[in-house]
């Protein structure tokens, strides 16, 4: 049965959220990270939609067409609370499950801490869950060098610089943590999003809010402790064996880290954005935990 994404809107946490969507039954709920936007889920939906989810990607807080954060607040914590709003005016039960990639990993561990009830199965891509990222830096200066772009997106120059030459910055990014993979549908969607200058500097301020000295919000402490928590969900956790932005290298002894509810899988072949680089692979194993 073929599932055709359609387009929706709704408002959610004070916030009108742009969606793309197919299917019916539970709510599968699919979180994008930087620089990205709700295409990347394009494989992903119609594969959940088949085993029996309403699969809804939303364009996160400030990215358009999403509208901008009404108090201008970044933080992850924020976004994990956009998940749980998006929950319940979605129509979401106890059988919901949320799936995550790069922040929208950090929103999904902050979603699932905060309001456990709401989602029976948490996948996260290419962050891992809990204190793993914060201790790789230490000690890592690989990882640190990967890094860098998080400590420039901390300087007023970012706001000049990554839209320039028709967002080059974005187009490198892809380039470095995705070896190979041909994104150039992927950047024109992120181009398309981020062109008002307002939403750009929404995407940058998920940065801000964390590293740096943006605007946050007590409402979301919860959430935001749970952000570098691990989930007390059945979580399956998947990382691309050559990301360039986060190394593969930071999941060695991980499993002994973990307790035995959450299961890790590096998949060969793939980067950074590895649901777009091995979609079959990465699909039949979100789809299958899911299931």
């Amino acid at each position: 049965m073929h599932h055709a994404i359609e387009h929706g809107t709704t408002t959610a946490n004070g916030i009108d959220f742009a969606y793309l969507a197919t299917g019916t039954g539970p709510l599968a709920l699919c979180l994008h990270g930087f620089p990205d936007t709700a295409h990347t889920w394009r494989h992903l939906l119609p594969v959940l939609a088949e085993r029996g989810y309403r699969a809804v990607a939303p364009f996160m807080r400030g990215y358009a067409p999403t509208g901008l954060a009404p108090d201008g607040v970044y933080q992850t914590g924020a976004l994990g609370h956009d998940a749980n709003a998006l929950h319940d005016v979605l129509g979401g039960d106890g059988d919901a499950v949320l799936i995550g990639h790069d922040w929208g990993a950090m929103a999904t561990y902050g979603a699932v801490g905060a309001a456990p009830d709401r989602w029976r199965r948490v996948v996260g891509l290419a962050v891992p869950p809990g204190p793993v990222v914060a201790g790789a830096f230490l000690g890592n200066l690989d990882q640190l060098q990967r890094s860098w772009y998080m400590f420039f997106l901390l300087h007023p120059l970012a706001d000049l610089v990554v839209p320039s030459n028709d967002f080059a910055f974005i187009e490198r990014l892809w380039a470095q943590w995705s070896p190979g993979y041909d994104a150039s549908v992927d950047v024109a969607n992120v181009r398309d999003s981020l062109a008002d200058p307002a939403h750009l500097l929404a995407a940058i301020g998920y940065y801000r809010a964390t590293l740096g000295d943006g605007a946050r919000d007590d409402r979301y402490e919860v959430a935001q402790i749970a952000t570098t928590a691990v989930p007390a969900q059945p979580t399956l956790y998947l990382h691309g064996r050559d990301d360039g932005c986060i190394g593969a290298e930071l999941l060695d002894g991980a499993d002994g880290f973990y307790p035995d509810h959450i299961v890790t899988t590096v998949v060969d072949g793939a980067g950074h954005f590895l649901h777009l680089e091995q979609p079959d692979i990465v699909n039949a194993l979100i789809a299958d935990f899911c299931s």
